[in-house]
C-alpha cells in the first residue's frame, strides 16, 4: 500500500512535535489498517515517541491487545465514545502520554452497525481528550483508509497545539 505525501507529512509533524515535547503515543486503529502507525514510524527517531500500536479490527484483537472484552454490550463500535475508549485504553496499556483510537467503515460497503462506507470516528486521549466523526462520502477502501489515518493524525496535531 502506498501512503500519501500528506499522510507522511502529518506523521512527520506529529513525530517532530512529540519529540520536542518529550511525549509518547500509542495507537489502536481498526479500519485504517495500520496506516496511522506507519505514518508515525516513517519518521527517523520514531522510537523516542512511538510506544506501539495495534490493528484491533476484530473482537479477538480488541481482547488480546487492549484487554477489552471481545464483545462490548454497552458501547457500539464506530462511534466517538468507542474511539475514545480505544484511545484511553491504548494510552493506559502502553503507558504513553497520548493514545489514538480509530474505528470506522472503510468500504466498499458500510458497517454492520448501519454506518455508510467512509464513516470513521477518531479520538485522542492524553493531557486532553478530543474526538471527531468524519464521513468521506466515498466507498473506495484504500482512499478511506488513508483519509481515516489523516483524520486521526490531524486530531492529535490539533490536540498538541502550536509548535
Amino acid at each position: 500500500m502506498v501512503t500519501s505525501r500528506e499522510l507522511l507529512a502529518l506523521g512527520e509533524q506529529v513525530g517532530t512535535r512529540l519529540q520536542a515535547r518529550g511525549e509518547t503515543v500509542g495507537v489502536a486503529e481498526s479500519a485504517a489498517g495500520g496506516l496511522i502507525a506507519a505514518a508515525l514510524l516513517a519518521v527517523p527517531g520514531a522510537s523516542t515517541y512511538f510506544r506501539g500500536g495495534a490493528v484491533v479490527y476484530t473482537g479477538y484483537a480488541r481482547a488480546g491487545f487492549l484487554r477489552l472484552p471481545a464483545t462490548l454490550t454497552d458501547l457500539r463500535p464506530d462511534t466517538e465514545p468507542y474511539a475514545a475508549l480505544m484511545a484511553r485504553t491504548v494510552r493506559d496499556v502502553l503507558e504513553s502520554t497520548w493514545g489514538i483510537g480509530e474505528t470506522g467503515a472503510a468500504g466498499p460497503t458500510g458497517s454492520r452497525y448501519g454506518d455508510p462506507p467512509g464513516h470513521v470516528c477518531v479520538a485522542v486521549s492524553g493531557p486532553l481528550e478530543k474526538a471527531a466523526t468524519v464521513r468521506t462520502g466515498v466507498a473506495e477502501r484504500v482512499v478511506n483508509m488513508e483519509r481515516f489515518a489523516t483524520a486521526a493524525l490531524r486530531l492529535l496535531l490539533d490536540a498538541l497545539g502550536p509548535a
